[in-house]
């Protein structure tokens, strides 16, 4: 059963609908439209249809009303234009509302998804759609969701979409999602899955010890500075890197200027990149390297974020599903996606409570083995360390070698003989990879396992292929052209490894989510491939097996009959730190 949903002031309307789409019943005005929510859940357990989550559900979540599934326009808009290959139309729920009555597409900038006020009826540009009320409004949005479910509906496999693609790449294509039954329908529920938990987890937030965070950044930085100053490490570390080249009004952070210091003294530089730096013999180079991380750890997580994205213990991300052209989530602020180690010090269970921390094993080797079917890498992916069992198999045990080599297969890389080892050895798995990398060179588009669709490529690509293959008198016309052909196939080779991956982790957040419904446990953390459970230290051992339980079926709905398996890692920790 599904309801659509739109929120009005003082209160909204209820509609529900079919599996099509189609009205199931008059419209139904509610006074109280959370209270409504929460009554028709508990009696009917309907997916909500609604404009956007991240604008109606943080209000009906703080009154009370937990959504348990739901249906996001703009999420599902998105996914089925890339698969149409419209990549570069607004996806919004007005742009997919105005394109239905042939009205003038506004552009999602204009009001972008997950912006202040998108979704919210008063707050419409109604010049643009013509929606002068709620019931309009609840109109489109029944019109917007039925368009979508006959779009998934009448989907033909993903394999007879893809354009450019030769014979090897059309293998590829079909693999990566084209002619799982469902795929794309699993995928726009995942979404909307992960879009509910995502308001979730910033309301619940993480939990954070402010005091522990300024302790940290003192014992690393100094004691805090005063507004607009330097900490006292970094000012020293600065003074320390002008001496050792004889230049004490040098500015560590001017790349212009440290590349010219380096010159001066007989050792010119690409860049002041870390990577570079480190292979370098001068006295410079250790002070420089510890400069950038800790000025690097002062700009992004010192006390001005402590100020900002921490309050009342809490620290509540601002998640962004699918924010990445893979499927990977980003954030608006606050690096959610990427808190320092030394920092996960702060991150501190509440009293009587703790985490389970859980990560995948290398899932984007074991996303290969299942998506490619090379019977000899799902062996060495149906046991504990993949790259273990890789070396064992065609490494002569080395590890170092086996993992090398099958990260240049997912990434791309020249590593000689480790590739023909390892072509010889797995084929299908290499097969699967290049043939997606023909695909992009060839200027086609690859899919992941649930059918999310990369980018097409761009303008400026096109025009520097077309050119490589003309008799222009432009002499860098055809290296140009080779090398933007070789870099987009290096995209989409990685592509649909990592964005099938991105599908399993969502189906993971997503089962984890489902089976947490109700219980005292809360998601509080999400990124990539992992999940961060707070809950009762009494429940921690039930938490972890419902999780790894979550991690076997999200395996089954996304690869289906499989013999790789997708182990996580789990901790039942008290401080985030402890977990890795």
């Amino acid at each position: 059963m599904r309801v659509a949903v739109v929120g009005a002031e003082g209160g909204g309307l209820l509609q529900a609908v079919a599996e099509d789409g189609s009205p199931q019943g008059p419209p139904q005005p509610v006074r109280d439209l959370a209270a409504a929510v929460a009554e028709r859940e508990r009696a009917d357990r309907p997916r909500w249809v609604w404009a956007a989550t991240a604008e109606l559900y943080p209000g009906l979540l703080r009154a009370g009303a937990r959504a348990d599934r739901a249906h996001d326009l703009g999420l599902t808009e998105a996914i089925l234009l890339a698969a149409d290959g419209r990549w570069g139309e607004p996806r919004s729920f007005p742009a997919a509302w105005a394109r239905l009555r042939g009205l003038p597409v506004p552009d999602d900038t204009a009001r972008p998804s997950g912006a202040p006020g998108a979704g919210q009826p008063a707050l419409f540009d109604h010049d643009l759609l013509g929606l002068p009320g709620p019931a309009e409004l609840l109109e489109g949005v029944v019109a917007v969701h039925a368009d979508q479910q006959r779009r998934l509906a009448g989907a033909v496999p993903r394999s007879e979409r893809v354009q450019g693609v030769g014979a090897g790449a059309r293998e590829a294509a079909e693999g990566a999602g084209g002619g799982w039954p469902g795929g794309l329908g699993l995928l726009v529920a995942a979404e909307s899955a992960g879009a509910l938990a995502a308001v979730e987890m910033a309301a619940a937030g993480l939990p954070w010890r402010p005091e522990v965070h300024d302790a940290v950044l003192t014992e690393l930085l100094g004691p805090r500075p005063r507004a607009g100053a330097v900490p006292q490490r970094l000012a020293d570390l600065a003074a320390r890197v002008g001496a050792a080249f004889g230049l004490p009004r040098l500015n560590p952070d001017s790349p212009a200027q440290v590349l010219r210091a380096f010159a001066n003294a007989g050792t010119p530089l690409p860049s002041t990149r870390s990577h570079v730096l480190r292979g370098v013999d001068h006295p410079a180079v250790p002070l420089l390297l510890a400069y950038k991380e800790l000025s690097r750890l002062h700009a992004t997580y010192g006390w001005s974020w402590l100020d900002a994205w921490v309050a009342g213990g809490r620290f509540r991300p601002e998640y962004v599903p699918g924010g990445v052209v893979s499927g990977r989530w980003a954030t608006r602020g606050g690096g959610a996606l990427q808190i320092p180690h030394a920092l996960r010090r702060a991150v501190v269970a509440d009293p009587g409570w703790t985490f389970v921390v859980a990560d995948a094993s290398q899932l984007e080797p074991r996303v290969l083995a299942a998506l490619s079917g090379d019977d000899g890498l799902a062996r060495a992916a149906a046991g504990g360390d993949l790259y273990a069992a890789l070396a064992a198999d065609a490494f002569g045990g080395d590890r170092a070698r086996a993992k090398t080599a099958l990260l240049a297969a997912m990434y791309g890389g020249d590593v000689g003989q480790l590739m023909t080892v390892l072509r010889r050895r797995f084929p299908a798995a290499v097969g699967y990879v290049e043939a997606a990398a023909r695909t992009g060179e060839e200027g086609g588009l690859v899919r992941s396992r649930l059918g999310r669709t990369c980018p097409p490529p761009s303008t400026a690509w096109l025009a520097a292929t077309e050119a490589a293959g003309g008799l222009g008198p432009d002499a860098e016309a055809v290296p140009r052209g080779r090398r933007a052909a070789r870099d987009r196939g290096r995209f989409t080779r990685n592509f649909v490894v990592q964005a099938s991956a991105a599908d399993w982790a969502l189906v993971l957040l997503a089962a984890v989510r489902r089976r947490l419904a109700g219980e005292a446990g809360q998601l509080v953390f999400f990124q990539h491939d992992e999940v961060v459970v707070h809950c009762p230290r009494d429940d921690a051992d039930r938490v972890a097996a419902e999780v790894r339980d979550a991690a076997a079926e999200s395996g089954r709905l996304v690869f289906g009959d499989t013999a790789v398996r997708f182990p996580l890692s789990v901790a039942v920790v008290d401080c985030y730190a402890d977990a890795k």
